[in-house]
């Protein structure tokens, strides 16, 4: 490279350096307006519910039961209790379905045909409509039986929550390192030994993150209830099979009430939940960030 030309290269990689610096700078700073964006309509109605809903954010409101049309007072204790007994229904009878079939597509049948089916049905169905879980629940569980339970709504809600947790639960799986399995089979486990004992240990953070996430979306599901548990203004007994409070059907039916006392409680409680569903998400998305590898 002669004289001359040393001065024009330099001149030219200052000048492309330059431009890719530009180029940065506009690209986070676009990024930056685009996630502000993106957070306004979250914030609005954040703040739209603590001022409408905070209000009613007392004691008496998680220990007295829904007030009828017209009257003062009442409040959310009932739902909420029902929301969580239907939710766990949920949770025991989707989680042991998704693990175990996780296990099955990460470790002892990753490239047959049945994984590659199981696979496709979970991501067609983790798309569904929450109405069809529910019209299922209702053919399967109130038909048969011949009333509103928990029972019911929580089959409509484990039915949306099954794919979920398999999907985080097989890719968690994979994440394990494959020279732990190994190490665990030089030193005389057998695979099923090697799975529960040593991969299934591993991945239970990633595991957990997808179970949070599935309850939180369990929790504030709607339609599936309308077709399952329907509603109760009474507190829950100990038969799960009949009609049970929650707090997204609370929600609904107060929203479009003529009543200023149920509307109120219907914005109370629409806060409660969304701090429940942030709740659950905030601990999921901890949970996996502390337990990442570095």
């Amino acid at each position: 490279m002669t004289a001359h030309e040393e001065p024009r290269t330099a001149e030219l990689s200052w000048r492309l350096g330059h431009r890719r610096t530009l180029l940065s700078a506009s690209l986070t700073v676009l990024a930056g307006v685009m996630t502000a964006a993106a957070m306004v309509p979250l914030l609005s109605v954040l703040a739209m519910l603590i001022y409408r809903g905070g209000q009613r954010i007392t004691p008496r409101l998680f220990t007295e039961l829904p007030p009828a049309a017209g009257m003062e007072g009442g409040g959310i204790g009932n739902a909420v209790v029902g929301t969580l007994l239907m939710v766990g229904i949920a949770a025991a009878l989707s989680v042991p379905f998704g693990v175990l079939g996780a296990i099955f597509l990460a470790e002892f049948g990753p490239e047959s045909r049945l994984a590659g089916a199981v696979r496709f049905v979970a991501k067609v169905l983790s798309g569904l409509p929450s109405v069809l879980a529910g019209l299922f629940a209702y053919a399967a569980v109130v038909v048969v039986t011949g009333t509103y339970s928990a029972l019911a709504g929580g089959v409509a809600l484990a039915v949306l929550m099954v794919p979920m947790v398999l999907l985080t639960a097989e890719q968690a799986l994979r994440a394990v390192p494959r020279r732990m399995r190994e190490a665990a089979v030089g030193m005389g486990c057998t695979p099923t030994q090697a799975v529960w004992h040593v991969v299934l240990p591993a991945a239970l953070p990633g595991v957990l993150t997808g179970v949070m996430l599935a309850v939180a979306r369990a929790a504030g599901e709607t339609a599936p209830l309308l077709f399952t548990a329907l509603f109760s203004d009474y507190w829950l007994t100990r038969n799960p099979m009949a009609p049970t409070p929650s707090l997204a059907v609370l929600i609904f039916d107060f929203s479009s009430s003529p009543f200023k006392n149920q509307i109120e409680i219907a914005w109370a409680a629409s806060l409660v939940l969304v701090a429940l569903v942030l709740a659950t998400n905030v601990a999921a998305r901890t949970w996996a960030a502390r337990s990442a590898p570095n």
